[in-house]
């Protein structure tokens, strides 16, 4: 499946920011979960937050809109401080939480009624607007149905449809397709980058490295609070993991670290081996070397770039 955001570059670095963090920090007790957090996201970019659990991505989050009061530093929204004027934020935030929290109790159409009375829809408006998303969301056959009788992936399209009830200039996900199967997870790519092609702004954070390529414009990788890389994905490839990998079963690793050569790079993930070369001839060349087939030999992608500098696995805890 080939599905790319198509805003001109251009459009977008020209685009005012509609989030500016400078110094931004927030300390829970001792644990300081952001420590002097600096980005920026524009107008119609999507910007993907990488990290281990811990990293401080829910937090950053939960202070864009004012659930998590920061400790230090300067955050606007819109040109707003989130702390002091959380509602006008919110007014133009949708945003899809890790939780769906719907009421088991309701329909579908009582639910996105409820919501959208919360959020101040008009009501004449609401009807057909919950209608024609949930259409989009290939849940218009479902409005009747009690929420306890859906699926986890259609409580999720439903989670979208809720975030998008407003119209919001801003869609702020967190780990939308966890625990997804991947044909509802590319579903909700697809609607992603739709509400993208309409000038629209994302922010996303997410455990997927495939997810945050096919979606992101910029990537910023978070560790233990602070910014370790930032960049478009493809060009943080190219800076911190450039070439092609092999990956070799455990057991190989002294027989290629005596074949290892200038410019190559041995690494581990999980109990693999692995070998990072500037051209995909090194790696075959090596496999002839060492009278083995690689496991699998690949360019180099994010989830390397992650490794490196985090230095933890996808699913590490803190």
């Amino acid at each position: 499946m080939s599905i790319a955001p198509d805003t001109p570059a251009a459009a977008v670095s020209d685009a005012e920011p509609v989030i500016v963090a400078r110094a931004v920090a927030k300390k829970f007790g001792d644990f300081a979960a952001l420590q002097g957090l600096d980005l920026e996201v524009k107008r119609g970019e999507c910007v993907g937050l990488l990290g281990p659990n811990g990293a401080g991505k829910s937090t950053f989050i939960g202070c864009l809109y004012g659930a998590v009061l920061r400790t230090g530093g300067d955050l606007r929204v819109f040109g707003y401080d989130p702390a002091e004027n959380p509602r006008k934020i919110k007014e133009r935030l949708g945003v899809v939480p890790q939780e769906n929290a719907l009421d088991e109790g309701l329909t579908v159409m009582e639910n996105m009624r409820l919501y959208a009375r919360f959020e101040g829809v008009d009501k004449k408006a609401a009807l057909p607007r919950i209608q024609d998303l949930l259409a989009h969301m290939s849940l218009d056959h479902k409005k009747e149905a009690p929420i306890k009788t859906l699926s986890g992936g259609m409580k999720r399209r439903l989670a979208f449809v809720r975030a998008l009830l407003s119209d919001p200039e801003v869609l702020i996900l967190d780990e939308p397709t966890t625990g997804l199967d991947p044909a509802v997870r590319h579903l909700l790519w697809e609607k992603v980058i739709s509400y993208r092609q309409a000038g629209k702004t994302v922010m996303v954070t997410t455990h997927y490295m495939h997810e945050a390529e096919i979606l992101c414009d910029r990537i910023i990788i978070l560790n233990r609070g602070i910014v370790v890389g930032a960049g478009a994905p493809r060009a943080l490839i190219d800076q911190e993991t450039p070439g092609f990998v092999a990956t070799f079963g455990h057991d190989l690793e002294e027989q290629i670290k005596a074949e290892l050569q200038t410019g190559w790079e041995l690494f581990h993930q999980g109990r693999q081996c692995c070998v990072r070369a500037p051209r995909i001839d090194d790696l075959l060349a090596l496999q002839q070397t060492l009278g083995a087939t690689a496991l699998q030999l690949r360019p180099s992608n994010l989830e390397d770039v992650y490794l490196k500098l985090t230095g933890r696995e996808l699913d590490d805890n803190d």
